[in-house]
């Protein structure tokens, strides 16, 4: 557990999860209770790859690889390899954690990487930063995902007021892993202006993302009643958000009740079309951050 304040976040040995984010008592992220697992993603980390990979599939420098469909009624793998796996603790103090995971040469993936996470807590809120090394001989594919579900309160996502700094957003529909950009601009799916999220379904990356001069995209939630909102923000690592209204997420009771914006280096399906993958070299380290801020207005 890590506190800052009225801030505190809990986060499990098992997939580095993101289990809890409360200030002040009020949830600002709809996780899961101790005696639980995680269920839809939440909270997960998403290496070596995020979102879908269509029939798990994919082929980089002549290596042919086959992960297990993990989503079998859509024949897909999803969201990785690494969200079930015991990470080491590496680091910890009273407001920053560090967890850490070496994943190993294995059918679904054929190449050698070690991870680290770390969650820190300051006054401005939640902040993840992530690094990955190639531990081995030859250049190594990578995409790394987040899977947070932000929550305002509200009995359903419908009363949230979304925008997502997005110019493109991938098409197809949910059973797919499709991997088209084209404009947002004047469909359902364009949030650049704050609007309630209403009855739109979401499941949807999005890409080609506005920042600011600092280099940071920001997706924000709020309420028409004007209390305070959240902000996700991510750095230039991080090049797609996925936005998911959760109209699928078991039990039915939880169903829209909280939006799960996820920080993607790169669209579904990227091992297998390569769209922005990361390339790491042998020995070379990537780093990327983005983080929750709790005080953030649409």
């Amino acid at each position: 557990m890590l506190r800052h304040g009225h801030h505190r976040v809990v986060v499990t040995q098992v997939g580095a999860t993101l289990r809890e984010y409360t200030v002040g008592g009020r949830a600002v992220v709809d996780g899961f209770g101790p005696d639980e697992r995680s269920s839809d993603g939440r909270g997960q980390v998403l290496a070596p790859w995020p979102n879908r990979l269509r029939e798990g599939r994919y082929e980089f420098h002549g290596r042919h690889c086959q992960a297990a469909l993990d989503e079998p009624s859509r024949t897909n793998a999803i969201h990785g390899l690494v969200r079930w796996l015991a990470w080491s603790l590496v680091s910890r103090e009273p407001e920053s954690v560090t967890l850490g995971c070496a994943l190993h040469p294995q059918p679904a993936y054929e190449w050698h990487l070690e991870l680290a996470v770390t969650y820190t807590l300051d006054g401005e809120g939640l902040t993840v930063s992530s690094r990955a090394v190639n531990r081995g001989h030859e250049a190594a594919p990578f995409g790394l995902g987040f899977h947070p579900y932000l929550t305002l309160g509200t009995p359903r996502v419908d009363d949230v007021v979304l925008s997502i700094p997005a110019r493109t957003y991938v098409t197809g529909t949910d059973s797919t892993a499709s991997t088209t950009a084209v404009p947002v601009a004047g469909t359902r799916w364009d949030f650049n202006r704050p609007r309630l999220v209403g009855a739109t379904r979401l499941d949807t990356a999005y890409g080609d993302l506005v920042r600011g001069p600092d280099g940071r995209a920001v997706a924000r939630l709020g309420t028409a009643g004007g209390s305070p909102g959240l902000g996700l923000w991510v750095d230039e690592g991080y090049r797609y958000l996925m936005v998911y209204s959760a109209d699928e997420v078991q039990p039915v009771e939880r169903r829209r009740r909280a939006l799960a914006v996820e920080p993607m280096t790169c669209p579904p399906n990227a091992l297998q079309t390569g769209d922005d993958v990361v390339v790491l070299a042998p020995g070379d380290a990537w780093r990327a951050s983005w983080g929750i801020d709790p005080d953030a207005h649409p």
